[in-house]
């Protein structure tokens, strides 16, 4: 995997859910390329269907963006199964895949333990290169191991893929700095977290002699707009209330009791979402809160936050799902309004 174009521009970029019916994929993928936006990404959450398909159908029906998962971990996929979805998507798209790892959320939830992340997540880099490059000569890691001689069936057209890496704390940014293209913050549109995530890529990039401005920083969080700025923000609101009890947690920049919520409202917040009703928890998240995990409002307002990000060393912008108060709409608005008031 490279190391990723220089990324002093500014990208706008959009990710969907993997759970819509496939032809869904196939009629909004190339209107956004149209748009203008640079990259498609899908999620891998948990419990969702795999990206892999939606991104097949994205890559068929496109011809320009670039396009990956954002994330998969290596809990629950080996760096083998990573490597080939990941060729299986670069021979589909004619080169145009990326990589998105990170060490992924709720897995409590199916019995999955979560040791040595930064291990884990720098040997599965390791194995992919490895298998990318067409070597047969073993890999031994301390977590993963690829016996002499087995290597993928069909050799990839390319040793270098784009890698991302999702991450917030000082380690798994510092880890991004000395691997990987680009860094995501996922979940977050919050331009105080910025500095301090620079420095952390910046000691990773030093450690393996690279330099710091080749490591895209990137945002990305839920995304509603409307002309009816109310109206976005409540639906935003819902959907932001699903994520908040984990990623409020990552966020370390001042405690959110000092905008509104304690954590007596994050484990309400969790009950009302386990029960189904995301309207009530969207209730309980105050307007400073849902400014830090949201892009939401009216055209004008969507580009002033992602501006913000901008300004604070962001190099690109990813709107996620639902965009709109139709998917469609909200596309046309991110690409017609907030494109050009950026």
């Amino acid at each position: 995997m490279n190391q990723g174009p220089d990324r002093a521009g500014r990208e706008l970029s959009v990710a969907l859910q993997s759970d819509e019916d496939l032809a869904s994929y196939a009629r909004l993928a190339p209107r956004i390329e149209e748009l203008g936006f640079g990259t498609i990404s899908v999620y891998g959450d948990l419990l969702y269907p795999s990206p892999l398909l939606p991104l097949l159908e994205i890559a068929r029906a496109t011809r320009r963006v670039r396009l990956g998962p954002a994330c998969l971990n290596p809990y629950l996929l080996h760096p083998v199964e990573i490597a080939s979805q990941l060729h299986m998507l670069d021979t589909v798209s004619g080169g145009r895949a990326y990589l998105g790892l990170a060490r992924g959320a709720w897995l409590d939830a199916v019995g999955v333990s979560q040791d040595r992340p930064v291990r884990r997540l720098r040997e599965t880099v390791d194995v992919v290169r490895y298998l990318f490059a067409g070597r047969d000569d073993g890999y031994q890691g301390e977590i993963f191991q690829v016996a002499a001689g087995a290597r993928l069936v069909r050799p990839p057209a390319r040793e270098q893929v784009d890698l991302l890496l999702g991450a917030w704390g000082p380690l798994g940014l510092a880890l991004a700095g000395e691997l990987a293209a680009e860094v995501k913050i996922g979940g977050s549109a919050n331009p105080a977290l910025l500095p301090a995530a620079r420095e952390s890529l910046a000691r990773g990039a030093a450690r393996a002699g690279r330099d710091p401005g080749q490591v895209g920083l990137v945002c990305g969080a839920v995304t509603v707009v409307d002309e009816d700025g109310a109206s976005a923000r409540r639906r935003a609101r819902a959907e932001v209330a699903t994520y908040l009890p984990v990623v409020a947690a990552l966020d370390p920049a001042a405690g959110l009791d000092t905008v509104g919520l304690d954590t007596g409202g994050l484990d309400e917040m969790q009950r009302l979402v386990r029960a189904g009703d995301h309207e009530a928890a969207g209730r309980l998240v105050p307007d400073a809160v849902l400014h830090r995990f949201a892009f939401a409002g009216t055209p004008d307002q969507v580009a002033a936050q992602a501006a913000e990000l901008f300004e604070a060393g962001a190099t690109r912008v990813e709107f996620g799902t639902p965009h709109g108060l139709t998917p469609e709409h909200g596309l046309e608005l991110l690409g017609r309004r907030v494109r050009a008031a950026l």
